[in-house]
């Protein structure tokens, strides 16, 4: 009998009747011979809901009581959709992440997974039970109650799935992954079948289908994926191994992220492990750091820029102000209201002139590129927030993504 993992998002349990329409998805499941374990997230806007009560209470509230407020938001999803499923005739259990349980490293706020035990899962699915159990939280070995960061439901979702030996489902608002945001692009095309490094690298560069440490999850361990809509029963985009098939588009989406800061200091002296020191502070505060340039000018003092999310601004810009002062740098700069845009393709590698492409399209707008980073299948590009959607726009075009796939 074959276990589906089906992960149901913020969008999907926003109502009752939602919620009743995902027990009702999974009884239909179940009924096909399908043994079912729901992963789900907090009704959607609930998480800011409560971020927003615990910022209300405490001007700058710890970790880990923020941690125990917002991880409730899952408990009430799986609570109420055991009880639908239960009201509809079938049998279901909810178990929290410390009754599964789902063990993680400690890191409040940011943590990962170190260990999925299966055997409470297993016995109530033999039970006949479906098994709804909460994405984006988890329990330390200590017994501290700890979150995933956002999007940690799909992270959840998959390594449930990877343990279990089972297939999972991604339910989403839209019915798969597109060639680019159809809110911005609106002839975005629907890829049918992409590769687990493709995602992966959609994912770093900012589409908003499935957080990049669930896919890497997936790659890992061969967890098949199928994309869909919680709305329509449509087939969605399967998630796979890559095929000769994939290499033959040269690009197969145009990313772009909305929430980058980008940080620049000055004048660094020439000194080895000068940089390294720099970084040091932002790893140990788990900040990530995205895109790095450096460059020498003639007097032999270097530069290096790099981008953050905005959410970590404040505090990246703390930490490398006092960095450059203890190394010698010169000024630190900061803008606050950039964009990245990528290309992304397996056919790069067999396809060349994509950056050329790019860039022309990008001159022809007279929009400035401020960074490059590449990868073996991607291209990204720092620019102005303001310009990014008219960029992506024109990409898509350029490299032909407007038709649909045959």
């Amino acid at each position: 009998m074959t276990i589906i993992v089906q992960k149901f998002g913020g969008t999907s349990v926003a109502t009752p009747e939602r919620i009743r329409h995902v027990a009702e998805h999974a009884l239909i499941t179940q009924a096909k011979g399908h043994q079912v374990v729901i992963v789900t997230s907090a009704m959607s806007g609930e998480t800011d809901r409560l971020l927003g009560l615990a910022h209300a209470v405490a001007k700058d509230p710890t970790t880990r009581e923020t941690d125990v407020v917002v991880s409730t938001g899952e408990q009430v999803s799986v609570g109420l959709i055991a009880a639908a499923i239960h009201d509809m005739g079938g049998k279901a259990i909810s178990l929290l992440g410390f009754q599964i349980p789902i063990l993680t490293d400690g890191v409040f706020m940011k943590s990962r997974m170190t260990a999925v035990s299966t055997d409470a899962i297993t016995a109530a699915l033999n039970k006949g039970n479906i098994v709804v159990l909460p994405g984006f939280q988890g329990i330390t070995p200590q017994g501290e109650i700890t979150t995933l960061g956002r999007g940690g439901s799909d992270t959840s979702a998959v390594a449930i799935a990877a343990a279990l030996k089972a297939d999972c489902e991604i339910y989403t608002d839209v019915d798969g992954v597109y060639s680019a945001d159809p809110r911005m692009v609106p002839n975005a095309q629907k890829i049918h079948r992409i590769s687990y490094e493709e995602l992966m690298e959609m994912a770093s560069a900012g589409a908003k289908v499935m957080q990049m440490r669930s896919v890497e999850l997936a790659a890992k361990y061969n967890v098949p994926l199928h994309i869909r809509s919680s709305f329509h029963n449509v087939e969605g985009t399967w998630v796979t191994d890559e095929t000769p098939e994939m290499e033959s588009v040269m690009v197969s989406s145009i990313t772009s992220t909305m929430h980058e800061s980008r940080i620049a200091v000055r004048d660094i002296p020439d000194r080895c492990g000068l940089v390294a020191q720099l970084f040091e502070p932002m790893a140990n505060s788990n900040i990530n750091v995205d895109m790095i340039v450096q460059t020498v000018n003639t007097e032999g003092l270097s530069s290096v820029a790099f981008t953050v999310g905005k959410e970590d601004l404040k505090k990246a810009m703390q930490l490398t102000e006092n960095g450059a002062k203890e190394i010698g740098a010169g000024r630190v700069e900061v803008a606050g209201d950039v964009s990245k845009v990528s290309a992304v393709g397996l056919g790069m590698r067999s396809h060349a002139g994509v950056a050329v492409r790019m860039f022309k399209t990008l001159a022809a707008l007279n929009i400035n590129i401020q960074s490059i980073t590449t990868s073996e299948i991607k291209i990204s590009v720092i620019i102005e927030m303001a310009r990014a959607a008219e960029a992506v726009k024109a990409l898509h075009t350029a490299f032909g993504l407007d038709k649909p796939q045959t």
